[in-house]
């Protein structure tokens, strides 16, 4: 009997080992739990930490209802009041807009005909207190502290669930405001429907950065309503539905049974009948539609696997790889109509449409990024591209909800089309995307007629001719490489050629470059290099030139021989960074954030350029920038992002230099090798091969990579192509405290 007890106790406790073990292998594969979505809602990052999907269509998320930059998501971690919570939101931009079909629950009765001019006199704010607040991918709560209201929230690819438990025996009612508007948003003309005692639906027309945006919505509560307000023009209006520039409508519930209330709220951009069609149906529910967007962001950040004793850097690495998937966002409903940018309706056939492309910043990394970890997106995003073209003949520069905003500078349409069809991602029309890449850069918009006519954009001709010139001489570039590839060598020799106007603007003697006049000799003068001026009577866009000189990506050892060697490109790049951080000037752009030296980690301009001394034989200069870069402009704060988010880039820069490579030149297929943070990092590749780079030794101080091996074989580049990754294989990493100047070095 004993020997029997204690192998009944040994079952137990080997049983108890092996639950422990697959619990904890279970939660290792929990990659949300790694995710913190309030990093970048503080400092410049902009960011907004409501419920999304990836690439969903909805991000619904409280709005604080201020009006101002560090406001653009809606949302400011520095903030302790609530407006309510809305259905559309942008990821890390500089302007702001969107915050549509505003929805607020509330304990009382409220006069909505009373004028606000601020969110202060708005009657149903409410404050909260970051200790009663929670978010996970796809999962928002706050508890609201007047109305004493826990609010949840959580999304499917086109709905949003809100569950809303008030306190036992209040009122419980929710106020639909279309009004209400943010930042540089306006309403012109809403109107609200209460079509049956469990649905409402309406509409909202507004002006604002996208100068044509319709919304349509609908709302299905778990309650009847028991009696609605209406209110057009803050006036009263009697019947079941309103209309008018601005609408909004208090809904009542009997509290009786439950004290929760759930609703979904669907959109689209073509009619309230598609919103319909977009709602999940009655086999959906808040539990479930919640465990479904944790599921789906789990397989979503599960692409990458990262290995590391540090909790932070899991940290902040996983809440790039959530931040990196959520834009650009689902724009064509459930049945694959969409609004078009000339306000006709059309329908994606065998592809969705997205929209809110932030062009400019993200083709330097996110969109490069998608192609590892979401290819089957890319070909759609490319076509939604396509499919602009087809309605304006000419690619999209930063479209917003069916808008040319035409923010920022160049056509970078361009080299995420071209990344795309290098790395042999399909679904689109080759021949047809190629049309519109020559057709955009042989137009005469934006300055192109002034590249066209000089070679470069003199600076007494058009402001920001610096970088513009720059960025239309990559677009060349990129241009040349799929005319290569698709056998058009007349096209290729044009472009390529026309790709070197980066030359006409460099000056030797400065090591700048600077703007020229018409007559092709004389400078912008006088020259401070230090000197920013936002947006206006400048050659640099949102910085100065330290920060606009080096954007030479597709040609970078033909731009070290205009600096005359490698010696003087590398003291100068290196100037960069250790030079005094004073930036000069009476209107300085916000944007140059970040700074280490001059080099401005808080914009895009200067995302490759601690990559480019691999290009001048002086890697472990890149190794020691990279690594510095990313240990000092990224944490687990709310501060933890340096500069805007900007729809993905600002992590996607995270994302690839971690890992220990980076898109330098975005559009060339080649990674240029950094210093990897992680022991071990795999890349889950489809067809089921992985790729995974090891990091023997790594440490915070062991950052200078001292020997490498590609599947065991000596491995002495300071590049990597897209197709040796796609191939799967062990990139392996020996690293030491002391940079190894012979490692990567061409001999």
């Amino acid at each position: 009997m004993k020997n029997f007890t204690l192998l009944v106790l040994l079952i137990i406790l080997v049983a108890s080992c092996k639950i422990n073990v697959n619990k904890n292998t279970h939660q290792q594969t929990l990659f949300t739990n790694h995710v913190d979505p309030l990093i970048g809602t503080g400092g410049h990052g902009h960011t907004y930490p409501g419920a999304t999907v990836p690439f969903g269509m909805l991000q619904v998320s409280p709005d604080n209802g201020i009006s101002n930059w560090d406001w653009c998501s809606g949302y400011h971690y520095s903030d302790a009041t609530v407006a309510g919570f809305s259905h559309l939101h942008l990821s890390g931009t500089g302007i702001g807009d969107l915050a549509d079909i505003l929805f607020m629950p509330i304990n009382k009765k409220v006069d909505l005909t009373t004028k606000t001019t601020s969110r202060d006199q708005l009657p149903y704010k409410s404050s909260y207190n970051h200790v009663n607040e929670k978010t996970t991918p796809g999962y928002y709560q706050v508890f609201l502290e007047d109305p004493k209201i826990n609010v949840e929230l959580t999304a499917s690819q086109r709905t949003a669930f809100h569950k809303y438990t008030f306190t036992k025996g209040d009122k419980q009612s929710v106020v639909i405001d279309l009004g209400f508007a943010i930042n540089w948003d306006k309403a012109l003309k809403t109107s609200l429907k209460v079509e049956d005692k469990y649905t409402i639906s309406g509409y909202r027309y507004s002006i604002g950065w996208a100068k044509n945006q319709k919304v349509f919505f609908v709302a299905q509560f778990s309650k009847p309503i028991a009696e609605s307000v209406l209110i057009a023009n803050k006036s009263v209006i009697t019947g079941n539905s309103a209309e008018g520039e601005n609408t909004a409508a208090q809904l009542f519930f009997d509290p009786a049974n439950t004290d929760k209330l759930l609703v979904k709220v669907a959109l689209s951009s073509v009619s309230v009948a598609n919103a319909k069609d977009n709602l999940e149906g009655d086999n959906s529910n808040f539990e479930k539609a919640k465990s479904k967007a944790t599921k789906i962001w789990n397989t979503a950040l599960s692409t990458i696997t990262v290995e590391t004793p540090t909790d932070s850097l899991k940290t902040i690495f996983y809440t790039a790889m959530y931040h990196a998937q959520i834009a650009p966002v689902t724009y064509s409903d459930k049945n694959g109509q969409f609004r078009r940018e000339d306000d006709q309706i059309v329908t994606a056939n065998d592809y969705t449409a997205y929209s809110t492309l932030s062009l400019w910043d993200t083709f330097r990394a996110e969109n490069p990024l998608l192609t590892l970890l979401a290819p089957d997106k890319v070909s759609d995003m490319v076509n939604s591209m396509v499919a602009y073209y087809d309605t304006k003949k000419i690619l999209p520069v930063w479209t917003l909800y069916a808008n040319e905003t035409n923010t920022m500078t160049g056509y970078h349409s361009i080299p995420v089309i071209v990344d795309a069809y290098l790395k042999g991602i399909k679904g689109f029309d080759a021949e047809k995307a190629y049309e519109a890449l020559k057709a955009t850069m042989m137009q005469d918009e934006r300055g192109l007629n002034f590249y066209k006519k000089y070679g470069y954009i003199p600076y007494n001709l058009l402001d920001e001719s610096v970088t513009i010139t720059l960025e239309y001489a990559y677009d060349d570039w990129c241009v040349a490489q799929m005319a290569k590839a698709l056998g058009k060598t007349e096209d290729y020799q044009f472009f390529l050629n026309r790709s070197k106007a980066y030359q006409y603007l460099f000056d030797s003697k400065t090591g700048f470059m600077r703007g020229k006049s018409e007559d092709g000799k004389s400078w912008n003068e006088p020259f401070d290099p230090k000197h920013s001026n936002h947006r206006e009577h400048t050659d640099y866009t949102e910085g100065n030139a330290w920060q606009h000189s080096w954007f030479v990506p597709q040609n970078v050892e033909d731009f070290i021989s205009l600096h005359g060697s490698d010696a003087i490109f590398t003291k100068r790049l290196e100037q960069l960074f250790t030079e005094s951080s004073e930036i000069t000037g009476n209107n300085v752009s916000a944007d140059i954030s970040g700074l280490i030296g001059q080099y401005a980690h808080g914009n895009e301009p200067s995302h490759h350029i601690a990559y480019m001394f691999n290009k001048a034989n002086e890697p472990w200069r890149t190794q020691y920038w990279v690594r510095h870069i990313l240990d000092t402009q990224y944490n687990t704060t709310p501060n933890g992002l340096s500069g805007n988010e900007d729809c993905g880039q600002m992590s996607a820069w995270y994302v690839f230099s971690s890992l220990g490579f980076y898109p330098m030149n975005p559009a060339s297929g080649e990674y240029e090798i950094g210093s990897p943070i992680f022991e071990k990092s795999t890349i889950h590749l489809q067809g089921g091969k992985t790729f995974v780079i090891e990091a023997e030794k790594v440490s915070d101080k062991n950052f200078y990579i001292q020997s490498a091996t590609l599947n065991g074989v000596p491995f002495n580049k300071t590049l990597i192509t897209h197709q040796q990754i796609l191939q799967g294989g062990i990139l392996h990493f020996v690293m030491g405290a002391e940079p190894n100047k012979n490692w990567g070095i061409k001999k």
